[in-house]
């Protein structure tokens, strides 16, 4: 990838959280992060491309 890697130990602990969650959300709740309907699912993804662009334009300014 393009641009200066992140090292940052918090953002690989957010990463791990996120795939839980999904991992678990999908397994004990039947959530499907790809059909058009579901709330939580959405606002996770939501949330999650926030904290990604939110922090590469840290880095990056």
């Amino acid at each position: 990838m393009p641009g200066r890697s992140s090292q940052s130990a918090l953002l690989r602990y957010v990463g791990v959280i996120a795939a839980i969650v999904a991992i678990v959300g999908s397994a004990q709740f039947d959530w499907q992060f790809g059909a058009p309907t579901g709330s939580v699912p959405f606002a996770l993804g939501v949330a999650a491309a926030l904290l990604a662009v939110g922090w590469t334009l840290y880095r990056r300014l």
